[in-house]
């Protein structure tokens, strides 16, 4: 069985005017690690599959069509990729500034149990990155954080 029969169910698109220096840095500041890239031949790339830990994205590029990268549009995004990871929060948050991202928020405790830092990359596509450091129930959530927090049916 091939890697790829294990992806996960859910891997987001990511548009970037230079996806193979965004890969590059996807690496070196985040940790990903590169599984497939499929060039077009003109420097752009078709597709890509980038795993972290359980997870992956894709990245491709340059953007045509209806795609942008937020870079585009003075870093102004539709959506933002959240990793949760277990470990390492801080030191993630120092080699991704290290490499050059833009953190917005420091990492901080929250109210619902995570410590979470959010930063931008080399096109302005945001990211938040979570750990969880104390696990609540909902109730002990919704009392943290003074909302109201319902959970799915099991």
């Amino acid at each position: 069985m091939s890697d790829r029969a294990r992806l996960p169910t859910i891997g987001p698109v990511l548009w970037y005017r230079d996806p193979m220096a965004a890969i590059a840095w996807l690496e070196k500041a985040l940790g990903f690690e590169t599984g497939m890239v499929v060039e077009d031949g003109k420097g752009g790339v078709v597709h890509s599959e980038l795993r972290l830990h359980d997870g992956y994205i894709m990245v491709v590029g340059p953007p045509s069509g209806r795609a942008v990268s937020p870079i585009a549009f003075g870093g102004r995004a539709t959506q933002s990729v959240h990793v949760q990871i277990s470990e390492g929060l801080d030191a993630l948050c120092e080699r991704a500034r290290a490499a050059g991202a833009v953190i917005e928020r420091e990492p901080a405790d929250q109210p619902y149990g995570d410590r979470v830092f959010t930063c931008r990359d080399l096109e302005d596509h945001p990211w938040s990155f979570g750990q969880t450091v104390q696990a609540l129930s909902l109730a002990q959530m919704a009392q943290a954080t003074g909302h109201n927090i319902k959970g799915g049916a099991s």
